[in-house]
Parts: structure tokens; sequence; C-alpha cells
């Protein structure tokens, strides 16, 4: 069985205290969202990492179940703690409290399903990948609530087929699948780099941008590319209650996937009907602003949720 790992991120810095809305969810325009009353209340985004720190300050609030499909903690499977790093800090990005204190998700009131696929190590099967994939597609919370986004900051350079079949299983049951693009990238936007998932054209394929809104030296570029994020420097929760600034189109991935869940409760709040994997996918791109460079780099352009939309999306 071939292993799948953590897609490579750079540690740049870890502290212990910090105050403030991120630079990168500045960046993508998360407040435009809030101010008309969404945070992303209640949708469910199931994140197929290294686990979480359940009990971490700005996320213990968010977590809503977890999953360990690693041989981690004995194999247990409820303890589905991360003993790398990268889950911690992804959920961060997507979802963490706005409490006053450490840091602020792109939506601060979703729900983090925590699905731990990767070991300390950062590696993992595509058979424990796959578990998990079906699992957050099939899995209903105590009050009814399903999955809505998957967010997957993972790859590998071989294309497998059970991998790709759970996909679309997911995305037939009307959840989004975001997906980093790899840190594969040579700097030459002629050239492809494909890592799996992200390379698939059912999932959300993000590539990375620095808080310049310059294209990533390591981001992968290629024909499946969706969008680009805020990927370099960017702060998030860590492990034993900290905060570090991490690097990576891993660190991209999550700005997609808090956006889709503030994007859904506005959508289905204005419109009282729910949106399809479909139309989510138009409301995203909606919501980007080209920078100029090739659709291998950058695809539809920089994620920006304060880009005003036109009325035919439904909004």
């Amino acid at each position: 069985m071939s292993k799948f790992r953590l897609i490579p991120f750079k540690l740049e810095e870890v502290k212990d205290y910090t105050k403030e809305v991120p630079p990168g969810v500045q960046l993508i325009e998360a407040k435009s969202i809030w101010e008309k009353g969404c945070q992303g209340e209640d949708v469910v985004v199931a994140v197929i990492d290294t686990g979480c720190q359940t009990d971490h300050p700005d996320l213990q609030d968010r977590i809503i179940g977890g999953y360990n499909f690693t041989e981690d903690y004995g194999g247990d499977p409820n303890v589905f703690l991360d003993n790398n790093g990268h889950g911690t800090h992804v959920c961060g990005t997507i979802a963490a409290s706005e409490n006053g204190e450490g840091v602020v998700g792109v939506a601060p009131k979703a729900k983090i399903l925590a699905l731990k696929v990767l070991t300390g190590a950062g590696e993992g099967s595509i058979e424990s990948i796959v578990q998990a994939i079906d699992y957050a597609t099939n899995w209903k919370g105590s009050n009814g609530e399903t999955v809505r986004v998957i967010s997957m900051s993972l790859g590998g350079p071989g294309d497998d087929t059970s991998l790709h079949a759970a996909i679309q299983r997911a995305v037939e049951q009307n959840i989004a699948v975001v997906c980093a693009a790899g840190n594969e990238g040579d700097g030459d936007g002629s050239t492809d780099e494909y890592s799996y998932p992200g390379a698939y054209d059912e999932v959300i394929e993000v590539g990375s941008v620095n808080l310049q809104k310059r294209l990533s030296q390591f981001s992968n570029t290629n024909d499946e590319i969706d969008l680009v994020a805020p990927g370099e420097k960017i702060l998030s929760t860590y492990p034993t209650n900290q905060f570090a600034v991490l690097s990576g189109t891993s660190m991209a991935t999550p700005h997609v996937s808090g956006a889709l869940a503030l994007l859904i409760q506005l959508y289905e709040t204005e419109t009282n009907k729910k949106i399809t994997e479909s139309e989510l996918f138009e409301l995203l791109i909606s919501h980007t602003v080209p920078l100029g460079y090739s659709t291998l780099e950058e695809g539809h352009g920089l994620l920006n949720l304060g880009v005003n939309v036109p009325a035919k999306s439904g909004m």
C-alpha cells in the first residue's frame, strides 16, 4: 500500500500568545461575510489530516467529533489528537473561535470533524484516507448535522482509483472537497506538477500566494488549479495551546474550506434552500479576483470574499 504524506510545510515561528485576526483571513476579506451575519454557524467541515488539539482554547468549542484511522495512540479510534501540528494549524485557519484572544478563523462559528489519517510523522495509507472520506460522507451529528466540506492538505504522486472513487461519492452527496495543490512547484508556470487528490477534476484545487498576492514559488502549477489563497507566513493555532506561522499550499487550502462554510450559510440563509456542490463551486469562483498569472498558476484567481457577486448567482 503506497503511502500518502502530509504536503510538506515550512515552520516559520511558534509563539505562546497572540490576539489578532490573522493576515491571511484579512487578505481574503472574510469580515465582509461576517458583517452579513454569517460566520459559518453549524456548517460542518471534515478536516482529514494529522488530528487536532481538541482542547486548544481557540478550537475547543469548534470540534463536533472525530476519528483516528492511524495506529497512533495505540490505534484507539476515539483519540484523534494531533501529534504533528499540521492538523491543528489547518483547523484554526478554518474555524478558530472569535473569543477575544488567540486567532480567528475564516468561519469562526463552523464546526470541525477532525479525522486523523496521518501519523505524527505525517504519513498515512491511501486506505485510511479513503475510509476517512467515506466516514465524512456518511457521518451524521447528534442533531442530524452532515458534513458539507472536506478539507485535505495531503497528497502523493500516484493516481489511485479507490481514492478517486471515494471523492466522487462525497461530491455526489453535495460535499465540496478542497485539496492542496502541492509544494513541488519549480517556479515555472508553464510546467505541470501534479499531486493527488488535488489533481482530480472533482476537487477544488488550491494554489498558494504570499501576503503580497504574489504566486508562491513552491506552489504546484497545472490545468486543475481552481483558485489561489494565502499560503505563506500563515498564523494559526498549534498544539500545546500555542500559535505558529507556517507556509505551504496546506495553509492556502483551509482558507478556501472556511470560505465555503461562510458561503453555504450565506446562500442558505438568503434563499432558504440547500446549495448543491456545483452551485457552491460557482459561488466560490464568483468570489475570486484574477492576479494576472496564467490559469495554470492561479486558476480563476485569488479568493476574495469582498467581491460583489452579480444577482444571477442566486445571491
